[in-house]
């Protein structure tokens, strides 16, 4: 594994407590939360490239523009509207099908060949996230609705984080600015679509949280794997989050865990092994 894709697998690792963040600050709507949220890691992100006199990296194209800031808009309005409907372990796991998205549109969009080995590995993570799908599921209009956001979001993401080799020009450092502009894009949303809550002490730091980490220094380190990394390998090492963050759903108490998490977790833990294994 290279230095790149060590560094993408940590943002996996900061992703693990996404959904939990997410959910623990549900009483906010979905795009009030990404505009506080991105407000957060954007303005914070900005500052630093202004301290270091570095903001000429934001002098990007309109498509390097479109694909940060209307990828990262689209997916995590998608994604906090799934928590917010749905419950919260399915609606993450239908989320994160997007490890598996990432390792097939690789070979038809960027020219990567695929082994048996990466087919295999994905499919057996893909396994596990169904093993922990299978063990009931509320199927009522509104967990519908959250499930069918669930899925756009990992297509989304799948989408956005394959085209991000396509970008390898643009320096990583612009992901704080495309930070900054999908905060503008959630407050616009939030303005036009949504009434506003003010957030109590404790909401107000989950938002904190989320800018820093999952929301925040994640998607550099992300970036940097894609573009420079094995894209094959942290779509499958991806499969490692669902079953993280879903354990750390439990022990909060917003999933209960069961004999079904251990057997899905030794399945991801095999998928990601298979995949490193590949050449």
């Amino acid at each position: 594994m290279n230095r790149a894709t060590f560094l993408g697998s940590l943002a996996i690792g900061l992703w693990s407590i996404l959904a939990l963040l997410s959910r623990a600050a549900a009483a906010l709507p979905p795009f009030e939360l990404a505009a506080m949220t991105f407000g957060v890691s954007g303005g914070i992100g900005v500052a630093w490239l202004a301290a270091r006199g570095e903001l000429g990296v934001l002098r990007q194209s309109w498509r390097a523009w479109l694909h940060g800031a209307g990828g990262l808009f689209v997916y995590h309005a998608l994604f906090f509207a799934a928590l917010a409907h749905a419950p919260a372990a399915e609606a993450n796991l239908i989320n994160y099908t997007w490890p598996l998205l990432i390792v097939l549109l690789s070979a038809p969009m960027l020219g990567l060949r695929l082994t048996w080995r990466h087919l295999l590995g994905g499919a057996t993570g893909l396994c596990g996230s169904l093993v922990m799908l299978a063990r009931g599921t509320d199927f009522g209009a509104a967990a519908l609705l959250g499930y069918a956001c669930a899925g756009g979001a990992s297509l989304t993401w799948a989408f956005y984080s394959v085209l991000a080799r396509r970008l390898h020009g643009v320096p990583s450092q612009a992901v704080f600015g495309f930070c900054a502009g999908t905060a503008v894009l959630a407050g616009l949303a939030h303005v036009a679509f949504e009434p506003t809550v003010i957030p109590d002490a404790a909401t107000a730091g989950y938002v904190l949280l989320l800018g820093l980490g999952p929301v925040g220094g994640a998607f550099m380190l992300w970036d940097i794997g894609m573009k420079r990394g094995d894209p094959r390998l942290l779509g499958t090492l991806a499969y490692a989050t669902p079953v993280a963050s879903t354990i750390v759903l439990g022990l909060a108490g917003y999933a209960r865990l069961s004999v079904a998490t251990l057997a899905a977790a030794t399945l991801v833990t095999a998928g990601g092994w298979i995949v490193a294994r590949a050449r």
